[in-house]
Protein backbone atom coordinates (compact mmCIF):
# COMPACT_ATOMS: atom_id res chain seq x y z
CA UNK A 1 0.00 0.00 0.00
CA UNK A 2 0.95 3.64 -0.31
CA UNK A 3 2.50 5.20 2.84
CA UNK A 4 -0.64 7.28 3.47
CA UNK A 5 -2.81 4.15 3.30
CA UNK A 6 -0.51 2.33 5.71
CA UNK A 7 -0.68 5.24 8.17
CA UNK A 8 -4.49 5.18 8.02
CA UNK A 9 -4.50 1.45 8.83
CA UNK A 10 -2.02 1.65 11.72
CA UNK A 11 -2.60 2.72 15.32
CA UNK A 12 0.03 5.14 16.65
CA UNK A 13 2.39 4.07 19.44
CA UNK A 14 1.27 5.52 22.76
CA UNK A 15 -1.19 4.75 25.54
CA UNK A 16 -2.91 2.16 23.34
CA UNK A 17 0.26 0.10 22.95
CA UNK A 18 -0.08 -1.75 26.30
CA UNK A 19 -3.72 -2.85 25.75
CA UNK A 20 -2.81 -3.98 22.23
CA UNK A 21 0.10 -6.11 23.48
CA UNK A 22 -2.02 -7.56 26.31
CA UNK A 23 -4.81 -8.56 23.89
CA UNK A 24 -2.27 -10.03 21.46
CA UNK A 25 -0.55 -12.00 24.23
CA UNK A 26 -3.88 -13.29 25.53
CA UNK A 27 -4.92 -14.40 22.05
CA UNK A 28 -1.62 -16.27 21.51
CA UNK A 29 -1.99 -17.94 24.91
CA UNK A 30 -5.56 -19.04 24.14
CA UNK A 31 -4.51 -20.33 20.70
CA UNK A 32 -1.64 -22.27 22.25
CA UNK A 33 -3.74 -23.91 24.95
CA UNK A 34 -6.72 -24.56 22.68
CA UNK A 35 -9.23 -23.48 25.34
CA UNK A 36 -11.58 -22.14 22.66
CA UNK A 37 -11.57 -22.54 18.86
CA UNK A 38 -9.02 -20.44 16.95
CA UNK A 39 -11.68 -18.53 15.01
CA UNK A 40 -13.45 -17.54 18.23
CA UNK A 41 -10.17 -16.46 19.86
CA UNK A 42 -9.27 -14.24 16.92
CA UNK A 43 -12.76 -12.72 16.78
CA UNK A 44 -12.78 -11.97 20.53
CA UNK A 45 -9.33 -10.38 20.26
CA UNK A 46 -10.48 -8.19 17.36
CA UNK A 47 -13.56 -7.05 19.30
CA UNK A 48 -11.38 -6.35 22.35
CA UNK A 49 -9.09 -4.15 20.26
CA UNK A 50 -12.08 -2.00 19.26
CA UNK A 51 -13.69 -1.91 22.72
CA UNK A 52 -10.38 -0.89 24.36
CA UNK A 53 -9.96 1.92 21.84
CA UNK A 54 -6.78 0.51 20.27
CA UNK A 55 -8.33 0.96 16.83
CA UNK A 56 -11.60 2.41 15.59
CA UNK A 57 -14.34 0.48 13.82
CA UNK A 58 -13.41 2.31 10.59
CA UNK A 59 -9.75 1.25 10.90
CA UNK A 60 -10.82 -2.34 11.52
CA UNK A 61 -13.03 -2.31 8.43
CA UNK A 62 -10.26 -0.84 6.26
CA UNK A 63 -7.81 -3.55 7.38
CA UNK A 64 -10.04 -6.42 6.22
CA UNK A 65 -8.69 -8.28 3.16
CA UNK A 66 -12.03 -8.71 1.41
CA UNK A 67 -10.57 -10.63 -1.54
CA UNK A 68 -9.12 -13.27 0.77
CA UNK A 69 -12.30 -13.46 2.86
CA UNK A 70 -14.52 -13.95 -0.19
CA UNK A 71 -12.10 -16.50 -1.70
CA UNK A 72 -11.94 -18.60 1.47
CA UNK A 73 -15.70 -18.35 1.99
CA UNK A 74 -16.21 -19.58 -1.57
CA UNK A 75 -13.72 -22.43 -1.31
CA UNK A 76 -15.04 -23.91 1.97
CA UNK A 77 -18.35 -25.06 0.34
CA UNK A 78 -16.35 -26.44 -2.61
CA UNK A 79 -14.14 -28.40 -0.20
CA UNK A 80 -17.27 -29.74 1.55
CA UNK A 81 -18.84 -30.67 -1.79
CA UNK A 82 -15.71 -32.56 -2.87
CA UNK A 83 -15.99 -34.64 0.31
CA UNK A 84 -19.76 -35.25 0.32
CA UNK A 85 -20.13 -36.08 -3.38
CA UNK A 86 -17.46 -38.77 -3.22
CA UNK A 87 -15.05 -36.86 -5.48
CA UNK A 88 -12.39 -36.88 -2.76
CA UNK A 89 -12.63 -40.67 -2.38
CA UNK A 90 -12.47 -41.13 -6.16
CA UNK A 91 -9.39 -38.94 -6.50
CA UNK A 92 -7.83 -40.59 -3.46
CA UNK A 93 -8.36 -44.06 -4.93
CA UNK A 94 -6.70 -42.91 -8.16
CA UNK A 95 -3.71 -41.46 -6.32
CA UNK A 96 -3.33 -44.58 -4.17
CA UNK A 97 -3.58 -46.88 -7.19
CA UNK A 98 -0.91 -44.90 -9.04
CA UNK A 99 1.52 -44.24 -6.19
CA UNK A 100 0.46 -46.55 -3.36
CA UNK A 101 2.59 -49.44 -4.57
CA UNK A 102 5.71 -47.36 -4.06
CA UNK A 103 5.08 -46.81 -0.36
CA UNK A 104 4.03 -43.80 1.72
CA UNK A 105 6.93 -41.64 0.58
CA UNK A 106 5.79 -41.93 -3.02
CA UNK A 107 2.29 -40.99 -1.85
CA UNK A 108 3.73 -37.86 -0.22
CA UNK A 109 5.63 -37.05 -3.40
CA UNK A 110 2.52 -37.47 -5.55
CA UNK A 111 0.41 -35.34 -3.22
CA UNK A 112 3.12 -32.67 -3.15
CA UNK A 113 3.34 -32.51 -6.95
CA UNK A 114 -0.45 -32.25 -7.39
CA UNK A 115 -0.76 -29.55 -4.72
CA UNK A 116 2.29 -27.59 -5.91
CA UNK A 117 1.15 -27.57 -9.55
CA UNK A 118 -2.37 -26.42 -8.62
CA UNK A 119 -0.89 -23.79 -6.31
CA UNK A 120 0.92 -22.13 -9.22
CA UNK A 121 -2.28 -21.74 -11.23
CA UNK A 122 -4.86 -20.73 -8.61
CA UNK A 123 -4.69 -19.23 -5.13
CA UNK A 124 -2.64 -21.37 -2.76
CA UNK A 125 -5.35 -20.88 -0.11
CA UNK A 126 -7.95 -22.33 -2.48
CA UNK A 127 -5.57 -25.15 -3.37
CA UNK A 128 -5.19 -26.15 0.29
CA UNK A 129 -8.95 -26.13 0.84
CA UNK A 130 -9.49 -28.33 -2.22
CA UNK A 131 -6.71 -30.82 -1.41
CA UNK A 132 -7.30 -31.24 2.34
CA UNK A 133 -10.30 -33.62 2.00
CA UNK A 134 -8.46 -35.53 -0.73
CA UNK A 135 -5.42 -35.95 1.54
CA UNK A 136 -7.63 -37.27 4.35
CA UNK A 137 -9.22 -39.77 1.96
CA UNK A 138 -5.79 -40.85 0.68
CA UNK A 139 -4.72 -41.53 4.28
CA UNK A 140 -7.84 -43.61 4.91
CA UNK A 141 -7.39 -45.57 1.65
CA UNK A 142 -3.75 -46.36 2.36
CA UNK A 143 -4.13 -46.97 6.11
CA UNK A 144 -1.62 -44.36 7.27
CA UNK A 145 -1.87 -41.30 9.52
CA UNK A 146 -3.54 -38.26 7.95
CA UNK A 147 -1.27 -35.79 9.75
CA UNK A 148 1.84 -36.14 7.53
CA UNK A 149 -0.30 -35.95 4.40
CA UNK A 150 -2.05 -32.81 5.64
CA UNK A 151 1.30 -31.22 6.53
CA UNK A 152 2.57 -32.17 3.07
CA UNK A 153 -0.39 -30.28 1.55
CA UNK A 154 0.42 -27.37 3.87
CA UNK A 155 4.04 -27.18 2.74
CA UNK A 156 3.19 -27.66 -0.94
CA UNK A 157 0.50 -24.97 -0.80
CA UNK A 158 3.00 -22.56 0.72
CA UNK A 159 5.37 -23.22 -2.19
CA UNK A 160 3.40 -20.90 -4.49
CA UNK A 161 6.52 -19.30 -5.92
CA UNK A 162 6.82 -20.09 -9.63
CA UNK A 163 4.13 -17.82 -11.11
CA UNK A 164 2.99 -14.25 -10.37
CA UNK A 165 -0.64 -15.40 -10.09
CA UNK A 166 0.02 -17.96 -7.34
CA UNK A 167 -0.39 -15.44 -4.51
CA UNK A 168 -1.28 -11.72 -4.33
CA UNK A 169 2.19 -10.99 -2.91
CA UNK A 170 3.84 -12.37 -6.05
CA UNK A 171 1.74 -10.09 -8.25
CA UNK A 172 2.32 -7.04 -6.03
CA UNK A 173 6.11 -7.15 -6.43
CA UNK A 174 6.09 -7.96 -10.16
CA UNK A 175 5.71 -4.35 -11.36
CA UNK A 176 7.93 -2.55 -8.83
CA UNK A 177 10.61 -5.24 -9.11
CA UNK A 178 10.56 -5.29 -12.92
CA UNK A 179 10.13 -9.09 -12.90
CA UNK A 180 9.04 -11.19 -15.85
CA UNK A 181 7.12 -14.48 -15.75
CA UNK A 182 10.36 -16.36 -16.35
CA UNK A 183 12.01 -14.76 -13.31
CA UNK A 184 9.49 -16.46 -11.04
CA UNK A 185 10.33 -19.86 -12.52
CA UNK A 186 14.07 -19.20 -12.38
CA UNK A 187 14.10 -18.27 -8.71
CA UNK A 188 11.08 -20.24 -7.58
CA UNK A 189 12.14 -23.66 -8.87
CA UNK A 190 15.18 -24.12 -6.55
CA UNK A 191 13.11 -23.03 -3.54
CA UNK A 192 10.31 -25.37 -4.67
CA UNK A 193 12.77 -28.28 -4.62
CA UNK A 194 13.72 -27.36 -1.04
CA UNK A 195 10.02 -27.37 -0.09
CA UNK A 196 9.70 -30.80 -1.72
CA UNK A 197 12.53 -32.22 0.38
CA UNK A 198 10.91 -30.82 3.53
CA UNK A 199 7.44 -32.17 2.65
CA UNK A 200 8.56 -35.66 1.63
CA UNK A 201 11.48 -36.38 3.97
CA UNK A 202 11.30 -34.02 6.97
CA UNK A 203 7.53 -33.93 7.58
CA UNK A 204 7.37 -37.71 8.33
CA UNK A 205 10.09 -37.24 10.97
CA UNK A 206 7.87 -34.95 13.03
CA UNK A 207 4.51 -36.50 12.03
CA UNK A 208 5.17 -40.25 11.56
CA UNK A 209 3.38 -42.05 8.76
Amino acid sequence: DAPDAVRRQAAPIGTRTIPALVVLGAMVLVLTTGVIPAAAAALIAAIAMVLLGVISVEQAQRSLAWTTLILVAGMIPLSTAITQTGAADLLASTIVSLAGGGGPYLLLLGLFVITAVMGQLISNTATALILIPIAISVAAESGISALPLLMCVNVASAAALMTPVATPANMMVMGPGGYTFGDYVKFGLPVMLLYLLVAVFLVPVWWPL
